[in-house]
């Protein structure tokens, strides 16, 4: 899913502006250098900014940043590990791919409903139980082609998924690290689902987008490559989501952001994304324009982390992304309003935010299989 590669991890602050200063604790502000003549209006408490290197799991990082921030908010200290959502959509694909004789070979490609997915039915574990390697995502293009070619194996031997499971565990393990078989925690034992389940229940957040090939205040089917699972969306006006996502952020609530980064005013080496908005034109309709014409991709996930505005008064966003810390924000980015209202594909936010849903997000059609 993500276009870009940062191979550097650095401490979590931009600037050290105290001899001898270490990284940030969980939930504390960061100090860090804002744009010039920036103004922060809200910054939420955050966990430090991860490197997901050459993978494509922006939609791990991403939703488990939005979950860390909403707990951080109410005084919760959470820290989540993005490996074992990719581990176990690694282990899931090499099922799907030996059950269906190869037909499904598998994606490490995903959607911020994909990691919610996962937690519902794997489970999660804090990171330190199960960090990023050598402090960098795992690069999950490579890991999924080992993964398809011990499916094959499994495929030919025709004996089931569990005769080459030995081989595939051997080879996460290699890659990614052993994972841990249970979670402790104030000198207590807890399963990877009984701790998943006291950070996110089911049914927590909801995806929500702005499309107008689909009736306004119902549920439907995002069609995008990512959506392989066919998680269900919200559709609203796009006036509508701005609110809801500006008044959860200011409430302190984590939101993972979906959308376009193809856009030349977007630029992680200078920290801005910025726009402008057509003038005089529908931006409702423009924005399905640029949808249907492929201009508008989905391209990248990051968290909402805070609000802030230019001497002008411009409001814009702060991303928490996941290429590393090298940046002139500490790898933060500023995202405008307009940048937003016109980019955005979808937004997982708590339900609570939208209290206007009649109705439950209907379940995936695809179930991820269940991890052992």
């Amino acid at each position: 899913m993500c276009k870009k590669t940062i191979y550097y991890l650095i401490m979590y602050l931009a600037v050290m502006v105290l001899a001898g200063c270490g990284g940030v604790s969980i939930g504390e502000k960061p100090r860090m250098n804002i744009p010039r003549g920036m103004r922060i209006l809200k910054l939420n408490g955050m966990t430090p900014v991860k490197n997901q290197g050459s993978g494509s799991a922006c939609w791990a990082y991403a939703m488990l940043a939005a979950i860390e921030t909403t707990h951080i908010s109410m005084g919760d200290s959470v820290h989540l590990s993005p490996a074992w959502a990719v581990r176990a959509l690694m282990e899931d694909a090499y099922m799907r791919n030996v059950m269906t004789k190869g037909a499904d070979r598998g994606s490490a490609i995903g959607m911020g409903m994909t990691l919610l997915n996962i937690i519902r039915k794997d489970g999660m574990v804090p990171y330190d139980s199960y960090p990023d390697r050598d402090g960098r995502g795992a690069p999950t293009g490579i890991i999924l082609n080992k993964t398809r070619l011990i499916a094959e194996k499994a495929v030919n031997a025709r004996k089931g998924p569990q005769a080459y499971q030995k081989a595939l565990d051997g080879m996460l393990d290699d890659a990614m690290g052993h994972r841990p078989k249970n979670v402790y925690m104030y000198s207590a034992q807890y399963s990877p689902l009984e701790f998943a389940h006291s950070v996110c229940r089911d049914d927590e957040y909801i995806g929500i987008a702005s499309c107008t090939h689909h009736p306004f205040g119902k549920w439907f089917v995002m069609e995008t490559a990512d959506n392989w699972e066919r998680n269900s969306f919200y559709n609203m006006k796009i006036e509508k989501m701005m609110e809801i996502v500006k008044k959860a952020v200011s409430d302190g609530k984590g939101v993972c952001w979906e959308g376009d980064i193809s856009e030349n005013g977007f630029n992680f080496w200078k920290g801005i994304a910025d726009l402008e908005l057509p003038k005089g034109k529908d931006i409702q309709q423009e924005r399905q324009k640029e949808i249907e014409s492929y201009k508008t991709t989905d391209d990248h996930c990051m968290a909402i982390v805070g609000l802030a505005c230019n001497a002008s008064g411009k409001t814009y966003y702060i991303m928490k992304n996941s290429w590393g810390t090298d940046n002139p924000y500490g790898g933060l980015m500023y995202m405008s309003e307009d940048y937003l209202k016109m980019k955005t594909m979808a937004v997982f936010l708590p339900r609570e935010c939208e209290s206007g849903l009649s109705t439950s997000q209907p379940a995936s059609p695809y179930v991820l299989s269940k991890s052992r």
